[in-house]
């Protein structure tokens, strides 16, 4: 089952090869087939176990079409914070 290969802290990817956009937070072995993950500059999202798509080497591969609509939001801006044109435009919003 592939819930039992998934433990905390693993990395979270949309697809390999891609950047991680987060980490596994908690995996529900006792009940509800559901693992709550962070996603970077959003928070915890609970994701059903049947929305990952592969697991292996300490990553957790998402299937993106079957994430809420909220969550891939979240999944798009992951990274937002690390670009260098949003961090120019942060900086000169509050130089002003």
């Amino acid at each position: 089952m592939t819930m039992q290969r998934i433990q905390k802290g693993f990395d979270i990817f949309i697809q390999d090869g891609d950047k991680a956009v987060g980490a596994v937070r908690q995996v529900y072995l006792g009940g509800k087939p559901e693992i709550v993950i962070y996603v970077e500059n959003a928070g915890d999202f609970v994701v059903p176990i049947s929305a990952v798509k592969d697991v292996y080497a300490e990553k957790v591969v998402l299937n993106r079409a079957a994430l809420s609509s909220e969550l891939q939001q979240a999944l798009g801006h992951a990274h937002d914070v690390e670009d260098p044109r949003e961090i120019a435009r942060n900086s000169r919003s509050t130089i002003s």
